[in-house]
């Protein structure tokens, strides 16, 4: 007997694994970029000492006066996992001996429209599970705190790193918060941080696992890592989801070209490199070099991010080339910029040319971060 479409698409149905479509929901993953695939302002940056998106897009590292760090985008992952890079930080200048408001910070930030279907701050607010792999040369406990900066509440959770320089799966489940919603806007309403090391200013009270106002010594007072202590030492993240409820679901990998699209929102590299163009140009005065750049739309009006020094931009108007060290922003929306250089060049009112960037080092990117 021949069989109909209907039977073979019952057949067909019959045969997916339906527990492991259960888990794995489209679009449950509320953190951005955590397999570590996109890394837009470069793969690795040393010497910091300071706050800032250094590699790895939508991951903010931060070492307030407690070692010195290289921040670098890795291939070294857990084995079978389908990921193929993490965020390793390496410490090259220790600190054994923190003083009281020192702190290592890892943070993921996240805006509040994003979050308003956990219903945080009433009676049906949703729990929350985060679950991220972790190696280090470090054995002992971390905090992961949930932050949320719309109402100063959070609730920390510990996380113990069991095993030296081996891949460990972690999983941590937050009751949701019936007190405090966030605000529905592009603005950071959350923070995931990985505390990493700390002064007595956020260790020397009683860990707050449970949602509170924020005190500032309980945030990480059951952990006993401290990264810095020693130039030997090394961390990996990867995999890292944060999804309602109080169940782990498998990773949600996305498409790389959908998750460089979300990555953009955030941050988005327009031009790096020699004689990489960035748009045409135009004289509005004999001394002032106009252009206007388009890109993917924004969180909010953006910022320029640029990598500069003597003679880094060039702008070609016909026989001749100007070279000039950076530009200034003009005027900012959601999809474009006007960028300007009103000292460094010359030539006929209303003539266009081609605004480039002319040194191997140099870059021009957009940035509206968290």
């Amino acid at each position: 007997m021949a069989v109909s479409k209907v039977d073979a698409a019952n057949q067909i149905e019959n045969q997916l694994p339906q527990a492991n479509i259960a888990n794995n929901l489209p679009s449950r993953n509320i953190v951005i970029n955590g397999d570590m695939n996109i890394a837009q302002r470069g793969t690795s940056t040393a010497s910091i000492t300071s706050e800032g998106y250094h590699t790895v897009d939508r991951f903010v590292f931060y070492p307030n006066s407690l070692g010195t760090f290289t921040m670098s985008q890795d291939t070294d992952v857990p084995t079978g996992q389908g990921f193929s890079k993490s965020i390793k930080l390496d410490c090259t200048v220790a600190n054994a001996s923190p003083s009281a408001s020192t702190f290592i910070h890892l943070q993921h930030r996240i805006e509040g429209q994003n979050l308003q279907y956990l219903k945080k701050g009433t009676s049906s607010a949703e729990s929350l599970t985060l679950s991220f792999w972790v190696k280090s040369t470090k054995t002992g406990t971390a905090t992961v705190e949930f932050f949320d900066i719309d109402n100063t509440r959070s609730n920390s959770q510990t996380f113990t790193i069991n095993s030296a320089s081996t891949w460990e799966k972690k999983t941590i489940t937050i009751d949701g918060d019936t007190t405090g919603a966030f605000t529905n806007d592009n603005g950071a309403s959350l923070y995931l941080i990985w505390w990493l090391g700390t002064g007595s200013t956020y260790n020397s009270g009683t860990l707050n696992t449970s949602w509170n106002s924020r005190v500032n010594a309980n945030i990480a007072s059951s952990s006993n890592i401290n990264l810095a202590d020693d130039t030997a030492n090394n961390f990996w993240i990867t995999g890292v989801q944060l999804e309602a409820g109080d169940t782990a679901s498998d990773f949600e990998f996305l498409p790389y070209d959908v998750n460089l699209q979300r990555c953009y929102r955030y941050f988005q590299m327009i031009a790096e490199g020699n004689f990489k163009s960035l748009c045409i140009g135009a004289m509005y005065a004999s001394n002032y070099l106009l252009g206007v750049v388009d890109f993917t739309p924004k969180r909010a009006n953006p910022s320029i991010y640029q990598v500069t020094g003597t003679n880094y931009y060039g702008y070609n108007r016909g026989s001749a080339n100007d070279q000039y060290n950076s530009v200034s922003l003009a005027q900012a929306t959601l999809t474009k910029v006007r960028i300007q250089n009103t000292t460094q060049v010359s030539g006929t009112q209303g003539f266009a040319g081609e605004m480039m960037l002319n040194n191997s080092n140099a870059k021009f990117g957009l940035d509206a971060e968290l």
